[in-house]
């Protein structure tokens, strides 16, 4: 699904047209949701003074093979219409958007990383925004990205730390049952359970 959207320069101020995606069908549509991880699905370059811009627009995702929908929207949703079997996510920012997509591909729980970024945060030290990069190697290593001093730095935190935080999550049940719905599963969500 495909439309022209008006869009404004942030340096020039010039007015433009570029082709959004208001919805982004993940099986049928593997281009598109390749687009969207990269971010060239967001990003256009204005004609009149070459500068590089991040369209925002409301997108549906949805991955019917993982039973997942993710919307990227700035204006809060009520949608108590996510089939049972489905997780919901709504998000605020493309970043947000990207991340999400990533944590679901890697078979990973969103509650569960923000629980492992807040354990990682505290012990960092360090008062940034933590992002999933991705999970690999022999020993599952997450890799976690945030902004310092200009440059955007990484972070490996181990496995256990992502097992250490399910364990906490089995036992306070009430926290994944919340997440029912539509919901935005961020740090400021989960502090709601641990203040």
């Amino acid at each position: 699904m495909e439309r022209i959207e008006k869009v404004i320069c942030t340096n020039c101020g010039n007015v433009n047209e570029i082709k959004a995606y208001p919805s982004i069908n993940a099986v049928e549509e593997p281009e598109l949701k390749a687009k969207a991880l990269t971010g060239e699905l967001f990003a256009w370059q204005c004609p009149h003074c070459g500068k590089m811009n991040l369209a925002k627009y409301p997108v549906l995702y949805h991955d019917s093979a993982e039973k997942l929908i993710i919307v990227l929207s700035e204006t809060p949703l009520n949608a108590e219409a996510v089939p049972e079997d489905y997780t919901g996510r709504q998000v605020s920012t493309v970043g947000e958007f990207i991340e999400k997509i990533k944590i679901f591909d890697a078979g990973l729980d969103d509650i569960i990383i923000e629980m492992c970024k807040f354990v990682t945060l505290h012990e960092l030290g360090k008062d940034v925004e933590l992002k999933f990069f991705k999970i690999d190697g022999a020993d599952s290593e997450m890799t976690f990205t945030y902004p310092e001093k200009g440059q955007m730095e990484m972070l490996a935190v181990g496995f256990n730390v992502y097992e250490d935080c399910a364990g906490i999550l089995n036992r306070n049940p009430h926290i994944k049952e919340s997440a029912h719905g539509l919901v935005n599963v961020s740090p400021l969500w989960l502090r709601n359970f641990f203040e």
